[in-house]
């Protein structure tokens, strides 16, 4: 079995929709965008990597025989004479045209941020059978690069406020911590990469490998050695202080960083004693930074009381904004109950104690990579226009009487940009000279359109994504 199939990646009823549009049908128009949701505004990502991955590779009459057997078997019709027409005619790419924003957009949700539309008038129900799988390449990704970013204008914000080193600080100062807490390795490189479009900390080695793969990125993330439970623990209690030591043996150096998880038995006497006391000296001789981690406790509350304590033992100065700042020696790391609200509560706590946000950085896994849906930004991917027999572009929306903010656009459409922000109009609305901002990316097993990681992370270096709730 191919898992790949492209002809099996749809969802069920779909095989039974080339029976359904009206007599004559010729060509079905499509679009994506985020319908609202939790953030005013979308973060485009991932459609180049789904286009290179899935629509770059011809099926074949094996495919063909593959789907029949199965949508048979499940119970839906199947459109052979179809899928062999584009395998004669097309080689077995599928003729379709994506057009779409450059990736890294940051515009206003309700905005177009890709439209497709089939190019052979013999199969207009091709639009729609791809929905499944590109409505899902755009959603989650986009998802992900939106909350991320509004996380960074958090992080930003409380930077600008009390630190003299904003810009150097900020694309560290959000770990993704995800890997382990997302459904599957495919879900783990598509997030992860979609985050390193705003920072560059990461342990989700899928994600680097996936921008590189996908966008020619070589290193889009590091990271920097770090213990875990089991290699403190492993030393019992009673070896504690030998289990930091050899942290600090093994990795300890002039520029380097190392982060010690330290609340295995009691994080308090771990910073005030161990730190703090018996391997101060350690610490200071080392010429790196020691990167402390508690991970247990009130996250909005302990991290701060951690770096107090550094304070404490290893000394601040005041910086030109009047926050204190730790020795250059200790730092904190607190990836344990990280999301939106926590990060906000933590800097503002740290604020209010007077000390600078470049004392502590974030990791934070699940609440970034997982615990988010399609309806986070209420996705939705919906024909807008259709062809019948020789005539022109028919609208085609929904207007549901009992939720009007479930209303399509009609229309063939177009993105421009007027008074400084994009706009999604008909696309017979362009006025002359005027730039649709929806570009050809893909046409019938070509890539018309290729952007480089760093594109993407300059073009979104100039937006800005707030919470609607």
């Amino acid at each position: 079995m191919n898992w790949n199939n492209i002809l099996l990646d749809t969802d069920s009823y779909k095989a039974s929709h080339f029976l359904q549009y009206p007599p004559g049908a010729t060509h079905v128009s499509s679009y994506v965008e985020s319908r609202g949701g939790a953030y005013d505004r979308t973060l485009f990502f991932g459609l180049q990597a789904w286009i290179k991955d899935a629509l770059l590779t011809p099926f074949s009459a094996r495919d063909i025989d593959e789907a029949e057997d199965f949508w048979t078997a499940h119970g839906e019709p199947f459109n052979r004479a179809g899928w062999e027409h584009i395998l004669k005619t097309h080689g077995g790419f599928l003729p379709l045209r994506i057009e779409a924003l450059r990736e890294g957009s940051v515009v206003r949700t309700h905005t177009a941020l890709a439209q497709a539309c089939n190019l052979d008038p013999a199969v207009p129900w091709l639009t729609s059978y791809i929905e499944t799988a590109l409505l899902r390449a755009i959603w989650y990704p986009t998802t992900v690069a939106t909350r991320s970013k509004a996380i960074q204008g958090i992080i930003r914000a409380a930077l600008d406020r009390t630190s003299e080193d904003a810009a150097g600080q900020l694309p560290f100062k959000l770990h993704d911590f995800g890997a382990r807490g997302v459904s599957s390795r495919q879900s783990a490189g598509i997030g992860g990469a979609a985050h390193l479009v705003n920072f560059m900390g990461t342990d989700t080695a899928s994600g680097a490998l996936f921008a590189r793969r996908f966008y020619g990125e070589a290193m889009a993330g590091f990271s920097i050695p770090a213990a875990e439970h089991s290699t403190i623990t492993a030393w019992g209690h009673e070896g504690e202080e030998r289990a930091y030591a050899n942290m600090l043996a093994q990795f300890g150096g002039p520029g380097k960083l190392v982060a010690v998880v330290s609340d295995s038995w009691d994080v308090f006497h771990a910073v005030k004693e161990i730190w703090g006391k018996r391997l101060k000296a350690q610490v200071e001789a080392s010429g790196g930074t020691l990167v402390v981690r508690p991970d247990s406790g009130d996250p909005e509350t302990v991290p701060v009381e951690i770096v107090a304590l550094l304070a404490e033992a290893f000394g601040a100065s005041v910086n030109g904004k009047g926050f204190r700042v730790l020795n250059e020696r200790v730092r904190v790391i607190q990836g344990d109950g990280i999301n939106e609200r926590s990060i906000a509560a933590i800097l503002a706590n740290l604020e209010a104690r007077g000390f600078s946000a470049d004392n502590i950085a974030f990791g934070m896994g699940g609440q970034m990579l997982q615990a988010l849906d399609r309806d986070t930004l209420k996705f939705a991917m919906k024909a807008s226009a259709i062809r019948i027999g020789g005539e022109g572009w028919r609208d085609v929306f929904k207007q549901p009487a009992t939720d009007a903010g479930k209303s399509s656009k009609p229309g063939r459409l177009a993105v421009v940009e007027r008074e400084g922000a994009a706009v999604t109009i008909r696309e017979s609305a362009l006025r002359a000279g005027e730039r649709n901002l929806l570009e050809p990316v893909y046409e019938t097993g070509k890539l018309l359109r290729e952007q480089s990681f760093a594109d993407i992370r300059a073009r979104a270096a100039g937006g800005a994504v707030a919470a609607t709730r």
